[in-house]
């Protein structure tokens, strides 16, 4: 995915694995390395940093995955997240959404999709779908009442 970001880099659900990117990073679990330890709507709410050129999202795929990622936390409700992520974006910036499905930031939020990428884990790990979107800020104003 590193070859698609533009920077700066926001990865909202950091987890472990740092990338080779300027990247701020976020994780909700304390023990993970990660510049900030919010919850990832939380975070995107008091952002008031510059703007970044690609947002990753990588959340927990499924209620018990969250549970279990986050020692019993839930992670953000997505499309609140999504609506959020939309201000702490430059204009034409990218979000690279990590999940089971394709459904993403979508249309009416102003992004196309540039990629789809399938993952596969092999043996009996899913897949993961990867959906890297652009956002066009001329038309996405007109579509959403946010």
């Amino acid at each position: 995915m590193e070859f698609y970001a533009e920077d700066p880099v926001l990865n909202l659900f950091a987890g472990k694995t740092k990338l080779n990117l300027n990247e701020v990073r976020n994780d909700l679990d304390p023990l993970m390395p990660a510049d900030f330890h919010k919850d990832a709507l939380e975070f995107c709410k008091t952002w008031n940093g510059p703007k970044f050129g690609t947002i990753l999202l990588d959340p927990p795929y499924a209620y018990r995955k969250s549970m279990e990622m986050y020692h019993g936390n839930v992670s953000s409700p997505f499309n609140a997240l999504k609506n959020e992520i939309t201000r702490i974006l430059i204009d034409t910036g990218i979000v690279i959404t990590f999940g089971y499905h394709s459904v993403s930031m979508g249309e009416k939020r102003g992004f196309k999709q540039e990629h789809i990428l399938l993952l596969s884990h092999g043996g009996a790990i899913h897949d993961t779908i990867a959906v890297i979107e652009r956002r066009d800020f001329k038309v996405a104003p007109k579509l959403m009442n946010l």
